[in-house]
């Protein structure tokens, strides 16, 4: 290029900018001018796109293909024109354009940079037609290719210019065709590119989310998501550190997920990945470190500290894993281990699953024996390469498939679990929970492994169905539940079985269930709603959650389950190292003690341990909303529910109705019975409740007649209270016999006199929980036509404006106190024996409550 004869071109350019005031800048419709003393620019930029439709395009592409026109020469003059409209008509018009530049077919084939800018200066005639001026730049552009090798240094220096006062360089003009294709990279039927930087997948993301959400750094100072694995030697093996330490170098090189970094960036937004090279970490990727101990004691601290050290790993510096040999008593002066010591391998969870722990030993034991690591890097299947691909993939069908699964799904409102407390809209998760956990036994295991093989149900599926009507009953007859699945190994593709990394979703499990069916009817919808959610369980929960942008709150997270098989025989799993055989070390830490936990609200966890062929359950609850005894209690619950399904499932009772089945347990059995057993003789056997009331009020004016904590009322008292209330409800909201009043209030003294109260003035008592959810209550009072609700302040939001409320609280203020009572109004109601005195409603279990009415006898 440099001794090339370059005479012509250099004339060819020298008169083609002959006259052109290469220093003047188009008139373009700037907001600002540069600063003529401070030219510096600062490469902040503005960039918008158009797409052209179908249409425009087909016209585009037949107008060059009729007038023998390049596309880029079409383009170039569409370009003029409209640059000459948006100058005012300026018709003298001069920018950059981009040439490939490769005007000899022996460079074609060269790697090398060969792109060069040159001026394009076009002189248009604002008679023009549109066919004139495409003619004209046609003309152009190709006495411009002739001369395109000549550097546009050339073209500056023998003008006397340079690049920064050259006004045309400010505007440019290119045209890029992409071939299909020609970015791709198909190795072994896996399309791939290359690439060292790309953005978090939807697990990591999700991940990430969860872990700066729910545990928020200033509450929260425990690692949740450090991954130990604990092995120790059988007896009479020996491991060596240093061929460890090598093998572990070669899976490091390999795994790129083990030398990954992550970082959120704040001005965009995004989490992005990067795989750390060797040159970057000083060919240190991954933490090894010895250490001895010699009580058990001590043991315990170093594999806590693994577990909950929160200073263990660095994502920013893309340090995911490292190994800790713990060595009994003293470091091995022969660098071998034997079966006292310990090895710990630690991953952080962004960058590795469980699965994964398979696919390492694996590498690890043909690293450590054959002292090498065989693979093509060009043909491995990374997982930045998985992130890449996951972003780009048509999910049309799994979009349409949850769109309809949870059309119409209340997905931000909350089971009626029996919550403690409640959590505020702006509070933080602490991260603090408890966890409660029983085995189903023998034999409990054995009817349901049987039932479920001879019916051809798969266990997981059982067990979510027990679940399911466990949640129906404890919620008290919720009909449409929706929960959050864990999908703990979303490999859902052959090629991902071999890459170490995240590969977790959570999707949601929605089941609509009829309290009429029968536990087989519900076994197999719920295999019916699982086997369908499975089968695009790969769908982003993110995408999910976006197809439901008006929802802030996702509460179906709050509630989860998770089905876990595995073996917990140590001896059955024996890990091959070399010649070397690595067993899991087991270190038992109390499971029912209150400890931090990366739970939702609630979680219930079901093991099958395939060795002994047993079932077990965890229940992990927040301790933000949970009282631990709560989750005992729910815990003995679920236990008597499986009891009770296996004694169904045994006596052939399969087929009767779930709402049948009851929670209460059998010391709470007896204790109910005690409480009714409250038969009282009364003078008269048709004598109305609140004679009865009034006559015992007579007989002992002064003995205690309701007591609740430090508080107590007299019969006197009590009698007093009662017809201050029915006064006002005679008086005030004009309650005749026979209405129903209901009654929502907390457990207080005010319930006792809001229920005499009613009674004595004739209306039909009607209780409502405050603990009930208030479409449940809006649905009980539009089933009585109640006008009149008796409420405390803590309970008077509960009810919407059309409900007249009655203040109980409000009655007991001096002014009430001091009113005087009409009394002859209240013996002038006129009630009997066989009027209505109370309504109270069933649990709804059967699909809606039913007011069952009694007599005031």
């Amino acid at each position: 290029e440099h001794i090339m004869d370059m005479s012509s071109s250099q004339e060819f350019w020298r008169l083609e900018l002959k006259g052109y005031n290469l220093t003047h800048q188009l008139s373009l419709p700037v907001d600002r001018q540069r600063s003529s003393t401070n030219q510096q620019r600062s490469v902040l930029a503005s960039s918008a796109q158009i797409t052209f439709d179908d249409e425009i395009c087909a016209s585009f592409f037949n107008y060059a293909s009729s007038h023998h026109l390049t596309l880029f020469q079409l383009g170039l003059s569409i370009f003029y024109v409209f640059l000459f409209k948006l100058t005012h008509g300026e018709s003298d018009l001069c920018i950059s354009s981009i040439n490939a530049n490769r005007y000899r077919s022996e460079l074609v084939n060269i790697i090398g940079m060969f792109v060069s800018t040159l001026p394009f200066r076009m002189e248009l005639d604002c008679h023009w037609s549109f066919d004139e001026v495409v003619k004209y730049v046609q003309e152009k552009c190709l006495s411009f290719l002739e001369h395109s090798h000549y550097p546009l240094q050339h073209i500056l220096t023998d003008l006397h210019l340079t690049q920064s006062n050259v006004s045309f360089l400010e505007t440019m003009f290119d045209f890029i065709t992409i071939s299909r294709g020609v970015n791709d990279l198909c190795l072994n039927g896996v399309n791939l590119e290359q690439v060292s930087l790309t953005s978090a997948s939807f697990a990591q993301a999700l991940l990430w989310h969860n872990e700066s959400i729910h545990c928020t750094p200033h509450i929260s100072q425990v690692a949740i998501y450090n991954m130990p694995f604990v092995y120790r030697l059988r007896l009479h093996y020996t491991l060596s550190v240093q061929h460890l330490r090598h093998a572990l170098q070669l899976i490091v090189t390999k795994h790129q997920s083990l030398r990954t970094s992550l970082i959120f960036y704040t001005h965009n937004n995004r989490l992005i990945q990067e795989t750390i090279d060797f040159s970057q970490h000083n060919n240190t990727l991954f933490t090894f470190i010895e250490s001895t101990y010699t009580t058990h004691e001590q043991l315990i601290d170093l594999i806590h500290e693994e577990k909950y050290n929160l200073q263990l790993f660095d994502l920013a510096q893309g340090l995911v894993f490292r190994c800790h040999i713990i060595y009994y008593k003293q470091i091995s002066s022969n660098h071998l281990l034997s079966h006292k010591d310990l090895i710990i391998f630690n991953f952080h969870h962004a960058l590795f699953d469980y699965p994964s722990m398979e696919v390492f030993l694996h590498d690890l034991n043909e690293a450590y024996t054959t002292g090498q690591l065989l693979y093509d890097d060009n043909t491995l299947l990374r997982y930045l390469d998985y992130a890449v691909i996951e972003q780009q993939m048509s999910m049309t069908g799994a979009n349409m498939f949850w769109l309809d699964a949870l059309h119409d799904c209340k997905l931000d409102q909350s089971l009626s679990l029996p919550f403690d407390r409640y959590r505020l809209s702006n509070e933080h998760r602490t991260g603090r929970g408890t966890s409660v956990s029983f085995d189903f036994g023998q034999d409990l295991s054995h009817h349901f492994l049987i039932h479920a093989s001879s019916n051809n149900i798969p266990l997981e599926h059982l067990t979510f169905a027990i679940y399911f009507i466990f949640l129906f009953k404890l919620t008290n007859g919720q009909t449409d539940l929706c929960i959050a699945m864990n999908i703990n190994n979303n490999r859902y593709r052959d090629e991902l079985k071999s890459v170490i990394g995240l590969f977790e979703n959570v999707i949601p499990l929605r089941c609509r269930l009829d309290p009429h069916w029968s536990f087989h009817q519900l076994f197999e919808h719920i295999q019916e709603i699982i086997t369908n959610s499975m089968k695009y369980s790969y769908f982003p929960l993110q995408r999910i959650l976006n197809q439901h942008p008006h929802i802030s709150k996702h509460a179906f997270l709050d509630t989860s389950l998770e089905f876990i098989s595995g073996n917990s025989n140590n001896d059955n799993n024996v890990i091959m190292i070399g010649d070397s055989q690595l067993v899991p070390a087991c270190f038992s830490f109390n499971i029912n003690e209150d400890m931090i936990l990366d739970v939702p609200d609630f979680r219930l966890l079901i093991h099958h341990d395939t060795t002994i062929n047993q079932l077990s359950c965890i229940i992990n609850a927040s301790l933000d909303l949970f009282n631990r005894d709560t989750a005992e209690k729910i815990s003995q619950r679920l236990h008597s529910t499986v009891h009770k399904l296996s004694a169904s499932i045994i006596d052939d009772e399969i087929n009767k109705p779930i709402y049948e089945l009851s929670l209460i347990l059998s010391n709470e059995q007896c204790l109910i019975q005690s409480l009714n057993n409250t038969q009282v003789s009364f003078s008269s056997s048709h004598t109305c409740i609140h004679h009865e009331f009034v006559y015992q009020v007579m007989k002992h004016p002064q003995k205690l007649a309701v007591e609740l904590d430090e508080q107590s009322l007299t019969y006197c008292e009590l009698l007093y209270y009662v017809q201050v209330l029915s006064s006002t409800l005679l008086n005030e909201y004009h309650v005749f016999p026979g209405e129903i009043v209901c009654q929502c209030v907390e457990q207080s003294l005010s319930m006792v006199i809001g229920i005499m109260g009613i009674e004595m003035a004739g209306g039909v008592y009607c209780p409502l929980s405050p603990r009930d959810p208030q479409h449940r209550l809006h649905a009980l009072v539009e089933q009585t036509q109640c006008r009149l609700v008796l409420a405390h302040c803590s309970t008077t939001l509960k009810f919407s404006s059309e409900i007249i409320l009655c203040n109980v609280d409000l009655l007991w203020t001096i002014g009430h106190i001091n009113s005087f009572i009409i009394l002859d109004c209240l013996s002038d109601i006129v009630v009997t024996a066989d009027n209505i005195a109370y309504i109270v409603f069933t649990s709804g279990s059967t699909g809606t409550s039913k007011g069952v009415g009694r007599t005031l006898v």
